[in-house]
């Protein structure tokens, strides 16, 4: 099978597309859109998000230290693509994007109302790596919308929330489950 080689990249796909928010109150905040994020510890929770220095909201979270990863989804694409281009500095884009903020739990920064899963993270370190830099953060609680907990069982169906993914430049919606954690290995009934 013939291969290309290409010079180094940024070529882990897909990823979440999640948009941040940031700030102080519902009223001093702001929006970016984020593809670089993910889980980096599971005790403590722990996750990151790396931004570029020359965004807006940047400076935001490096002044309060926290921030707030909002999952979104297909119905919220078209708002978390114009989030990602337009800047903070020029745009209220809560009100552009018609995204509610909703009072923080245990940040001053809102979250998404629309979110069907929101993370509110305290920054623990910086690290200045090049083009970004990644913000290392505690996990300091989740907030899920309980449309998505079955009531019979309790289970969270996040699956059913039509996540946005971001893969070389386009969004997509997460697919059919093809399997659940350790399907390859489980025992098969007679």
């Amino acid at each position: 099978m013939a291969r290309q080689v290409w010079k180094p990249g940024t070529m882990i796909y897909p990823l979440p597309a999640v948009l941040v928010s940031c700030g102080t109150s519902v009223d001093d905040s702001n929006l970016i859109t984020v593809a670089w994020t993910g889980t980096i510890c599971t005790d403590p929770a722990m996750c990151y998000i790396s931004v570029r220095p020359s965004r807006h909201s940047y400076d935001i979270i490096k002044s309060t230290m926290e921030f707030t990863i909002n999952l979104t989804t297909e119905s919220m694409a078209r708002a978390t693509d114009w989030a990602g281009v337009k800047s903070g500095r020029d745009f209220n884009k809560w009100s552009e994007t018609g995204l509610t903020p909703e009072k923080g739990v245990k940040v001053g920064c809102p979250y998404v109302a629309e979110s069907p899963l929101s993370i509110e993270c305290r920054v623990k370190e910086i690290v200045r790596l090049g083009t970004h830099d990644m913000f290392i953060a505690e996990v300091l609680d989740i907030l899920a919308d309980e449309r998505y907990i079955d009531p019979a069982t309790g289970v969270f169906r996040l699956s059913d929330a039509g996540l946005l993914a971001y893969s070389h430049g386009e969004y997509f919606t997460l697919g059919k489950e093809i399997g659940r954690f350790g399907w390859s290995v489980k025992k098969k009934k007679d």
